[in-house]
């Protein structure tokens, strides 16, 4: 039980006159006691909350910056009218900032043996599973004086996933993909290696792409066409280790990464290619194989809904031996990571031959834009010696990058707004230039 607000003001409001005119023990009961009196009947007219069913629907799940919907139906069975203040209780993550106080309490008013619905209205700041805490109601009588209070467990989860803005340059890169793929009329056709058709051969086309067999079974010349790879295997690798926790921009490099693997692998299923997922730093922390092409994109989604940062230290050669496990046969694998110059040349650098020689490998890293800002200073001494560190840290970033070129590897290294098109583009120039 809870007294009011306005229990409180009537005891002080009668206390006055008691304290100026009969400050006695006479003057305090004659107060009180009819005070205490209307409490008690309050009390016991108001519906009681244990006697309550609560039971949640809605959604369960919604992308970061979106805004989600649960319904809480609460059933009064008791022959009293149910005047109730509820408070929906979730993590603090759950809504903005300053917004929770009003998005989390209700008034509800449920006559004898009916139901009514409230609905909660999430808008959560952090990726992951959000789940519902406790359902804290005060039930009031007629007078507003005493209350019951009680609570209720009442379960329910809504995962937060990736927001994947990087989708708005999805349909850029699908037209660049069906260039690519001659499914649309344009001025240059990039060259696959997997044979598509033969066509009579017209004035300027390569005639290394003659085809003499055919042609002697027909009266024209006959060339070769050839299309982008399909049903080639991609696996995606994110690095989950302390260097996916620095911040770049506004958020943390891996969910840049990931916003990045989810452009790659939306514009690779749509392509033809099967796409893996493999998260891992010391331990798997996620795994995703065999999707269909419909598949793929919620799986990895939903996968990667829940991954963190872990601070410690990524295990290269363990790293590299389960991406060779992962993917058997010859495939891309696209390595979401950090050009740091110690973890590269003490971690990867030295395994990176065990990956090269049975796959083509792509090193993607967000770059900080903060440093190509600080670069540009000029205006006072700590202005220039911030340049110059900056300076300092890109050209460690640029020889770090030229090494693994040396070792085959086509690295990506761009700031969060441009990093997802710059893996797009770069898979889209390995499969025109028939290196999948």
């Amino acid at each position: 039980m809870a007294l009011t607000g306005r229990a409180a003001l009537l005891t002080a409001l009668g206390s006055l006159p008691v304290g100026i005119w009969e400050p006695s023990w006479t003057g305090i009961l004659a107060v009180n006691v009819p005070l205490a009196a209307a409490c008690v009947c309050d009390f016991a007219l108001a519906a009681p909350v244990r006697r309550l069913s609560l039971i949640r629907s809605g959604d369960t799940s919604v992308r970061l910056g979106d805004s989600a919907d649960v319904t809480l139906t609460v059933t009064n069975p008791s022959r009293r009218l149910l005047r109730a203040r509820i408070r929906d209780a979730w993590p603090p993550s759950s809504w903005l900032p300053g917004t929770e106080f009003a998005a989390s309490r209700h008034r509800l008013t449920v006559p004898p043996g009916e139901r009514r619905r409230l609905t909660t209205r999430l808008r959560p700041t952090r990726r992951g599973d959000r789940q519902a805490d406790r359902v804290t109601i005060r039930s009031y009588g007629p007078l507003g004086l005493l209350t019951r209070q009680g609570t209720h467990t009442v379960p329910w989860a809504v995962r937060v996933l990736p927001p994947f803005t990087s989708r708005k340059h999805l349909p850029s890169k699908l037209a660049r993909l069906r260039e690519l793929d001659g499914r649309t009329s344009v001025l240059t056709r990039g060259e696959g290696t997997e044979f598509d058709s033969l066509r009579e051969y017209v004035p300027g086309d390569d005639t290394r792409s003659i085809d003499w067999r055919a042609t002697a079974r027909q009266t024209t010349v006959a060339v070769r066409t050839w299309r982008p790879e399909r049903d080639r295997h991609i696996l995606l690798v994110l690095d989950t280790g302390r260097t996916s926790a620095s911040r770049v921009g506004d958020a943390p490099r891996l969910d840049a990464s990931m916003d990045a693997a989810l452009l790659l692998a939306a514009l690779a299923s749509r392509a033809g290619d099967r796409v893996d997922l493999l998260a891992y730093d010391r331990r798997v922390r996620a795994l995703v194989q065999g999707r269909t092409a419909r598949d793929v994109l919620p799986s990895l989604v939903n996968a990667m809904a829940t991954l963190e940062p872990e601070l410690v230290e990524t295990d290269a050669r363990t790293l590299a031996a389960t991406a060779i496990r992962t993917a058997p046969r010859r495939s891309l694998i696209v390595l979401l990571t950090s050009l740091d110059t110690a973890p590269v040349e003490e971690g990867l650098l030295p395994v990176l031959s065990q990956l090269t020689q049975r796959h083509t490998v792509l090193v993607a890293s967000v770059a900080d834009p903060h440093i190509a800002s600080m670069a540009t200073g000029r205006g006072n001494t700590e202005a220039v010696y911030e340049a110059a560190a900056a300076a300092r840290a890109q050209t460690e970033r640029d020889r770090t990058a030229e090494k693994l070129r040396r070792k085959g590897v086509t690295v990506v290294d761009a700031t969060p707004d441009e990093f997802a098109p710059a893996l797009a583009d770069a898979y889209l120039a390995l499969k025109a230039a028939g290196r999948l």
